[in-house]
């Protein structure tokens, strides 16, 4: 009885593989290259202006879910009337910021251009995203006992492209890659696929991939489902965040709402991130103010809840993340050692010509 079961689950472990594989007829990307040359040290965060109109579709109320749709590569928005504007809103002062002479964007970032001058599109993305940057973490928790490995985020851009990789290793017992690839909009992250892959000694790689299209997301157990408009997968979710504040399209104080949906392996979620208030944290590169954001609700049956730290000081990076499925099954990712990013490109290291006030 015990032969045939084991035939039985392999069989099935070769199903699913097969499956897998005939859904990922056009392998992943090549991974991008980035050469980290340069340390990322805290300094003042950027001051943006509000925005009375950010250029981002606004989400519905839960009352009335959210849009199923995404709009075309390439093009603009529809012609549809701009929201009321909102009274202006001050960014709360960090207390505890020192000030540095080093920038923290490129200095070709000009944030005080008004929404509507960011691109639209796909066209060159400008330098206010992210460089190539590289975030070590110590990696702690709990599953059927203590947890202690390693993580390491890649973010890669280059032009309108990205990729971002999440590399975790638990010693010998298990190690995971989750990677999102897609492309950089002027509404945010777009990604195209999502490829999580997990090794465990003596069995065979586990693999899901999830496929975005232009309205529909295909899961990895093959269901297609309408795709809920500016949807994140578990990876592209927080650079989303962190474009989000980084920019000023959505201002960082405690009570602000983010509608994000979210996609996983076999479900999606019309997610919304709430920020706290502001912690410090102890880290490598000393103490350092940061906001928590913290989903409203957890997402249950099985699935994991994201809470993350980000520190304006270091470009909204997340130097804090926790992964929770429960109280006894959580993992904890803490910096444990200095960003590095790759150098700015040409285009974004000459300063525009600004006149005098």
């Amino acid at each position: 009885m015990l032969a045939v079961v084991l035939a039985h689950w392999a069989l099935r472990q070769g199903v699913e593989q097969v499956q897998a594989d005939w859904r990922e007829s056009a392998p992943p990307p090549a991974r991008l290259q980035a050469a980290f040359v340069r340390e990322l040290r805290p300094s003042l965060p950027p001051a943006t202006p509000p925005r009375s109109a950010p250029p981002a579709v606004p989400a519905a109320s839960p009352s009335e879910g959210l849009p199923l749709h995404r709009h075309r590569l390439g093009e603009g928005m529809p012609n549809e009337p701009a929201p009321p504007a909102s009274a202006p809103q001050e960014r709360v002062p960090l207390a505890h910021v020192e000030s540095a002479a080093s920038a923290v964007l490129p200095p070709a970032l000009d944030l005080s251009l008004p929404a509507t001058a960011l691109p639209v599109g796909l066209g060159e993305p400008g330098p206010e995203w992210p460089l190539s940057t590289r975030l070590d973490y110590r990696l702690t928790g709990n599953y059927n006992g203590p947890l202690h490995g390693t993580a390491r985020v890649e973010w890669l851009r280059k032009g309108a492209e990205y990729q971002m990789h999440l590399d975790v290793e638990v010693g010998i017992l298990l190690t995971r890659r989750s990677s999102s690839y897609g492309l950089l909009t002027a509404e945010g992250i777009r990604p195209q696929r999502y490829v999580e892959e997990t090794k465990v000694p003596l069995l065979a790689p586990r693999r899901a991939t999830v496929q975005f299209f232009e309205h529909q997301v295909q899961f990895a157990d093959n269901r297609i489902e309408l795709l809920l408009a500016g949807a994140q997968d578990q990876a592209s979710q927080f650079v989303q965040l962190t474009w989000l504040f980084l920019t000023g399209r959505k201002p960082v104080m405690p009570g602000v709402v983010v509608d994000q949906p979210l996609v996983l392996a076999r479900k999606q979620y019309a997610w919304r991130y709430e920020v706290v208030g502001e912690e410090l944290l102890q880290t490598p590169l000393g103490e350092l103010p940061t906001w928590h954001i913290k989903p409203q609700r957890e997402a249950g049956g099985g699935d994991l809840t994201a809470e993350v730290w980000l520190a304006p000081s270091v470009q909204y990076l997340p130097v804090r993340m926790v992964l929770r499925r429960d109280a006894d099954t959580w993992i904890e990712l803490q910096l444990n050692r200095v960003p590095l990013q790759a150098e700015a490109a040409p285009s974004e290291a000459t300063p525009p010509t600004r006149s005098a006030p």
